[in-house]
């Protein structure tokens, strides 16, 4: 198994900005994995998964970690009656086609994320009144210790959380779905794909959400709206002209571009709302935002 070093993660973060990972390598069996982690253990060496690279923000100094990106056996999809087995570095819309050719229904929210099933699972992933949690069977989480099947409730999964952390790779889960007509969600994916593109800025690089959506009326995008921020721009990123709780990359933008946004609209979500805005996206490498007042 070939290990790269200082592999720029722009080439594989969605938004394109990040500097150089010290180890970067390309697994392809739960094997593969635990032979990695074994190995970054020993060198002392973080570890984290890039997936299609969306909901990440990576460090422009670089991240002294070992990145992998799961292939192989570990992208493939699968089913056997209602069961859908997937690999943690499936794409989303793999699994989702291969779920509709297969005539089984209920990961049609997945069309708006653009991720991958371990990616999902991490983050709890959703859209669209859906979301992992409500159709994930258990998940094949590998550590140093080797790998083991966990449930949602003991993967802890909860709105857009999981206690899963770096060190502790989704290399495989199972989705129950439910028997539906292929035209009957060809349809809906279509419907929501159609509001997806209305919505939001999905001909331009961005991460994905930035924030959660906080306990309030008002969802983060409206939030920040009303506090004057979309089109609002620092260095190369701009805050969406279209949906103020996306960032895009207007051009030569940097990891620290996005965070001074970030800083920004907490400030004044903060100060016009009261709400401290927890950000959605990962960060990788020294990363962080200051606590507010």
């Amino acid at each position: 198994m070939k290990l790269e070093e200082r592999v720029e993660l722009s080439r594989y973060t969605t938004l394109g900005t990040g500097g150089p990972a010290r180890a970067f390598a390309r697994p392809e069996s739960v094997a593969d994995v635990e032979e990695l982690l074994r190995w970054a253990a020993e060198q002392e060496l973080r570890v984290a998964t890039v997936g299609l690279g969306s909901n990440l923000l990576a460090a422009d100094e670089g991240v002294d970690a070992l990145v992998l990106k799961l292939g192989g056996e570990l992208a493939a999809v699968d089913s056997d009656g209602t069961l859908v087995a997937a690999g943690g570095g499936a794409a989303n819309a793999v699994v989702l086609h291969h779920a509709r050719d297969a005539g089984l229904g209920g990961f049609e929210f997945a069309c708006a994320i653009p991720g991958t099933i371990g990616g999902g699972v991490w983050m709890n992933g959703g859209a669209y009144g859906g979301d992992f949690a409500q159709v994930l069977e258990r998940a094949l989480v590998t550590t140093t210790e080797g790998s083991g099947h966990l449930t949602p409730s003991e993967l802890g999964l909860s709105y857009r959380h999981s206690n899963l952390r770096h060190g502790q790779v989704v290399v495989a889960a199972e989705l129950r779905l439910s028997h539906r007509d292929r035209d009957e969600i060809k349809e809906e994916v279509r419907g929501l794909n159609a509001r997806r593109k209305a919505a939001q800025p999905t001909n331009r690089r961005t991460f994905g959400s930035v924030f959660k959506n906080p306990e309030h009326e008002l969802t983060a995008g409206r939030m920040l709206e009303a506090c004057g921020l979309k089109g609002h721009r620092i260095g190369g990123a701009q805050i969406s002209p279209k949906h103020a709780n996306f960032i895009e990359n207007a051009g030569g933008a940097k990891t620290a571009d996005a965070i001074a946004l970030m800083v920004e609209a907490r400030r004044r979500a903060h100060e016009q709302y009261g709400v401290e805005l927890r950000h959605e996206v990962e960060f990788l490498g020294e990363l962080e935002l200051p606590p507010l007042g």
